[in-house]
């Protein structure tokens, strides 16, 4: 009976010894000294996870990470993915993340002013999405932003993406553009906001540049903008390579706004939010021309007296360089 109760005893003992031991090797922080990315991909299990985790040396003993998950639950919960191990986690922080699909979330930025080759093109380029692209895009419709996504998201789920923002974009500024604009449809704000999206890369010049063009439709003028003689020379397939000369400029082509009156066909890239809301609501002035400073912004002028000497002040500043 004495044998019993001492057999008693010393298993009891064991097993305490085994149960804090198990229970310090599962809580103890990883041996991490900065962070670690694993994935798991669809149809991998416990078993998978606690290799890698070995494999990775991050737990000594693959047994002790089935167990845990199997007694509580883990092993069924597994969600696959790419997966941020971070300085300080422990077995169950790690569990914890991949059971709630805390996957990593990797951007892509979508820059303003350029056009939906260069976009898609984007797209097909970025070695974290997955599939062909299959997904039709025009001129304009995607809108420019950052977009998140997991690994194996698909190309044409950002481009699907991508149009939703972008006809929210649309439709918002629409229904706040200004009185008297003079534009028929949301579809004649986008090709009048990727004129001012090509025209200046400065915040607080969009304004005045859409109301030079919203001016000048006003008044039937030709808007003679340069950016859209060039997408008529290259419709947004590549980049010109060189500056517009004269001949350029009476190329035969309705994109070409020197020989055509009112906004072009469609829009000549893909512009952002600010150019919209710039188009749709432009700042009030009375101005019909602008040139570049010679300093990244421009100049701009009421008549054409005042623009020709803006002109001359431009080409003087080009020769100095």
């Amino acid at each position: 009976m004495k044998k019993f109760l001492f057999l008693c005893i010393f298993g009891a003992l064991i097993f305490s010894i085994i149960v804090a031991w198990f229970v310090a090797e599962v809580h103890k922080p990883l041996p991490l000294t900065s962070p670690v990315t694993i994935e798991l991909v669809s149809g991998n299990g416990i078993r998978t996870l606690s290799a890698v985790l070995a494999q990775k040396k991050l737990v000594r003993h693959p047994l002790i990470v089935r167990l845990y998950a199997k007694i509580y639950g883990y092993d069924t919960r597994l969600k696959a993915g790419e997966y941020r191990l971070e300085v300080g986690m422990t077995l169950p922080d790690v569990l914890e993340k991949i059971s709630t699909g805390k996957v990593v979330l990797h951007r892509l930025t979508l820059p303003e002013g350029l056009t939906t080759t260069q976009i898609l093109q984007l797209i097909a380029d970025n070695p974290y999405l997955s599939g062909n692209i299959t997904e039709t895009a025009a001129e304009g419709e995607l809108l420019p932003e950052t977009y998140t996504f997991h690994k194996g998201m698909s190309r044409n789920h950002i481009i699907k993406n991508a149009k939703t923002a972008m006809q929210k974009a649309l439709q918002d500024a629409w229904q706040n553009r200004a009185e008297d604009l003079p534009l028929a449809s949301p579809q004649e704000l986008l090709i009048l906001a990727s004129i001012v999206e090509k025209e200046t890369a400065l915040a607080d010049e969009r304004g005045k540049v859409a109301s030079v063009f919203v001016n000048r439709l006003h008044k039937n003028m030709l808007l003679q903008t340069d950016p859209t003689v060039i997408y008529a020379l290259t419709l947004g397939k590549k980049e010109l390579g060189r500056a517009l000369n004269r001949n350029d400029l009476s190329v035969d082509n309705p994109y070409n706004t020197y020989k055509y009156a009112g906004l072009p066909p469609t829009p000549i890239c893909n512009p952002g939010l600010k150019a919209i809301q710039a188009a749709a609501r432009p700042e009030d002035t009375p101005y019909l021309y602008f040139v570049a400073d010679g300093g990244g912004g421009h100049k701009f002028a009421t008549n054409l007296n005042e623009h020709n000497r803006n002109v001359q002040n431009w080409r003087k500043i080009r020769r100095q360089k």
